[in-house]
């Protein structure tokens, strides 16, 4: 598995939070006003997400349909990873640490944290 740019990245969250199979035209009405593509952008980008082996494709007559390969939670597992292993040296103390003295984490975070450590410890 390969890191993704953050345009197919998008496309991928448009691709997990609908059944499959996925249009195109799926993918324009969550994003093509926002993000400003057209029809041909967004047709290229599955297609290179299609060579990346996240997506499958199917033709039926006109319109090609789209199914997911990688699934979101493994996909969130794998950059977490590198994130963690790229900037705090695989430490999550190092991220966490990091988090709290940016004060980007409240005492409610650090009480569901405490507990969350407590139900893995058990």
């Amino acid at each position: 598995m390969k890191k993704l740019p953050d345009s197919e990245f998008e496309i991928m969250k448009v691709v997990w939070t609908n059944d499959p199979p996925v249009t195109t035209n799926t993918i324009m009405e969550s994003l093509g006003k926002e993000k400003d593509w057209k029809a041909a952008t967004v047709i290229s980008l599955m297609l290179r997400l299609v060579e990346r082996g996240f997506l499958r494709t199917e033709k039926h007559g006109k319109e090609r349909t789209y199914y997911p390969l990688i699934e979101r939670d493994a996909y969130l597992k794998f950059e977490t990873g590198n994130f963690l292993r790229q900037f705090h040296e695989n430490s999550f103390f190092s991220f966490v640490n990091t988090l709290y003295n940016d004060k980007n984490l409240t005492e409610s975070d650090l009480d569901d944290l405490l507990q969350w450590v407590r139900e893995r410890r058990n």
